[in-house]
């Protein structure tokens, strides 16, 4: 969604108001979390996606229809429905879907969450999906404070506090509220869509496996970092898909660092002087996935030098060694698929088995 807020920003800076559609809520097979959204220009343009294609028909058709009203509308498509075939929802999912009019009367705070995306700001917008009054309503939450109004003071506090619990974990989702914003009501349907920081990979060694991997990062959003001491190999003309290159010691350069748990760590020096240091300060941090590449020889080797520098065997246990997935990759590009597939298991609690082996629904997350 940031990429579709941004595109919304132009286009009030065009002058041009746009209609917004944004999933709020899945059950089962849903094919997109909620937080995707999908814009519907004054032009007839769709930009972005709602399902991966199975109701961006019916949506776009809400959203023609909301530019012309000024009427946001909540929607709910799923198997169930009667109509479901005719939209393409054939997957056995449920998304509800809130269709809204961004225009610099409705979202004087756009430039502002956009400016705070850019900066790497967290910041969440609290919106009324569904209740008896203020549809559309919005506020912007950021640590410090917030922007705009919900109806009643007593609702903006009581959501902006909420919010801020959820903007802190990153999360985005409901909120129920009474009619005054009393927190034992349910009156009023806010969601909630939360904006942090984008999560962090950081890759040590400047090898071709780097390059590939960080073209990998990029693609599943993440912040890419690559930290080499060899400043022959370490430059952004090696890399131009990197973020950020940074010729140092990868351990000192990661003392100095703060990474949350939202962070990935791969270590594909397999060199002694350069993965031991740099896996025992990664162990230091909160970040949830550590991989470090090499063979099971050159791995276990590892774990007696790690231990000999007093790791514990459950701090030892965090690393991913082998790196990656059985997926039989060979080549750089195949081999940071087989990495990015395991971050991503273990970042959602995935278990990197084949669909066809598994039973119950194929998108984790959603209600049941």
């Amino acid at each position: 969604m940031r990429e579709i807020l941004a595109v919304a920003n132009a286009a009030l800076e065009r002058h041009e108001a746009v209609a917004m559609g944004t999933v709020v809520r899945t059950w089962n097979s849903a094919p997109r979390p909620a937080g995707s959204a999908m814009l519907v220009t004054a032009v007839g343009e769709a930009v972005g996606s709602v399902s991966g294609g199975c109701v961006e028909a019916a949506v776009y058709e809400l959203g023609m229809a909301t530019l012309a009203s000024g009427t946001p509308v909540f929607e709910s498509f799923g198997i169930s429905d009667p109509d479901a075939f005719a939209v393409g929802l054939t997957c056995g999912g449920t998304l509800e879907i809130f269709v809204e009019l961004v225009s610099t009367a409705t979202w004087p705070e756009l430039p502002g969450i956009v400016a705070s995306l850019a900066g790497g700001d967290p910041v969440a917008v609290a919106t009324i999906v569904r209740g008896p009054v203020g549809v559309g309503r919005h506020i912007v939450v950021r640590a410090d404070g917030f922007q705009g109004g919900l109806g009643t003071p007593r609702l903006d506090d009581t959501v902006a506090a909420d919010a801020r619990g959820l903007l802190a974990s990153g999360a985005t989702g409901f909120l129920h509220y009474g009619s005054a914003g009393e927190r034992l009501g349910d009156e009023l349907e806010i969601f909630v869509a939360s904006f942090a920081p984008a999560p962090q990979l950081v890759i040590f060694g400047a090898v071709d496996f780097a390059g590939a991997l960080c073209t990998v990062g990029r693609l599943l959003g993440y912040h890419v970092t690559i930290v080499d001491a060899r400043e022959v190999f370490a430059t952004k003309k090696r890399f131009p898909q990197a973020d950020a290159v940074v010729v140092d010691w990868p351990h000192r350069w990661l003392e100095n660092q703060q990474l949350d748990a939202s962070a990935a760590i791969c270590v594909l020096t397999h060199d002694p002087k350069f993965d031991v240091p740099a896996l025992t300060a990664a162990l230091r941090t909160n970040a949830s996935y550590i991989g470090a590449m090499g063979s099971r020889k050159t791995h276990d080797d590892r774990l007696a030098r790690l231990r000999e520098v007093g790791l514990s065997e459950d701090q030892i246990a965090r690393i991913h060694s082998p790196i990656g997935l059985d997926l039989g990759a060979r080549t750089p590009g195949e081999t940071a698929v087989s990495i990015a597939a395991e971050m991503i298991g273990a970042r959602w609690g995935g278990t990197g088995k084949s669909l066809t082996q598994m039973d119950g629904p194929i998108h984790l997350g959603g209600h049941s």
